[in-house]
């Protein structure tokens, strides 16, 4: 599904707000902060100079990224949180969309001055990157409007099912803890679906090819309000934070928490996630590094 199209005419509600497409493709004003601007490292190396050069999904998984009706404009939260940082640094912006595998190679190799992949902080990835968080990340399971799945709260009631998760993502790492606590227990464990798009994920969740859907929970609860095919019907068993991701030890990740903190303190930072349907997953301040997700 090209979410692009839908975008002249679609208001979605979820998360208890309306999600107005056509209104959101529309950027929101920002204000440079000299704070932030100050924090930037002398010797810091933009990929091109002036200009704050960002890794976004390029698969559509709104609310996070997706298409705008021009079928070309990147829009999204991830979008907007970039536009944020890049304003409040008094830098232009490009954004690069990223398939998941790539971004760490591309920050590692210098390709991207950040990331946001909706990239959740965990113990290893703290080894080679920074962080700079703006966002609660929740995970959700979702199936079919018809399935007879009503609840998952556990590994068993996963057992034996096909589920869809990303390669390399904490809801896989979940996924395979979970294989082994129903192993144990001499249940059949369930069978990891490995997708890179979102259009194959709704086709094979609607054709039965596919039980469960595994992600973020914003675009679990995305898709139940916009088609009414899918529904949430349960939540993971834990939370991390989303964050702002650079190369270890440059310490631009210092000016990115000063410009969110700064945004936030502002309200530029509520309004985003507010027209996004993201609220509940603010953060009242940018934390550099914090303890990771563990398994």
């Amino acid at each position: 599904m090209k979410y692009g199209v839908l975008a002249l005419l679609a208001v979605v509600s979820t998360s208890h707000a309306a999600i107005d497409l056509q209104a959101n493709e529309q950027p929101l004003p920002v204000t440079v902060d000299p704070q932030a601007v100050a924090k930037i490292p002398a010797s810091y190396k933009f990929v091109e100079p002036g200009t704050l050069t960002v890794a976004i999904s390029a698969l559509n998984s709104p609310p996070l990224a997706l298409l705008a009706s021009d079928n070309r404009t990147r829009i999204g939260s991830d979008p907007d949180i970039a536009r944020l940082l890049a304003g409040s640094l008094g830098l232009k912006l490009k954004l690069v969309p990223t398939a998941w595998e790539d971004w760490p190679l591309g920050i590692s190799s210098g390709r991207y001055d950040v990331a946001l992949v909706n990239i959740a902080v965990t113990e290893q990835r703290k080894q080679k990157f920074d962080f700079a968080t703006y966002r609660v990340d929740s995970l959700a399971f979702s199936v079919k409007s018809t399935s007879e799945v009503q609840s998952i709260k556990s590994a068993a009631d996963l057992a034996g099912k096909k589920v869809i998760v990303g390669s390399g993502t904490n809801q896989e790492r979940i996924l395979l803890g979970w294989n082994e606590e129903n192993k144990a227990a001499g249940r059949e464990p369930a069978l990891p679906v490995y997708l890179t798009d979102d259009a194959s994920g709704n086709l094979y969740i609607q054709s039965g090819r596919a039980d469960v859907f595994f992600g973020p929970q914003s675009v679990s609860a995305y898709k139940e309000a916009l088609t009414g095919k899918t529904r949430v019907v349960g939540l993971g068993p834990k939370k991390a934070y989303v964050a702002t991701t650079t190369k270890k030890g440059n310490e631009l990740v210092y000016a990115l928490q000063t410009a969110l903190d700064g945004a936030i303190q502002r309200g530029d930072y509520q309004k985003v996630l507010a027209r996004w349907g993201e609220q509940g997953e603010a953060v009242g301040q940018s934390e550099v590094n914090p303890p990771g997700i563990t398994y």
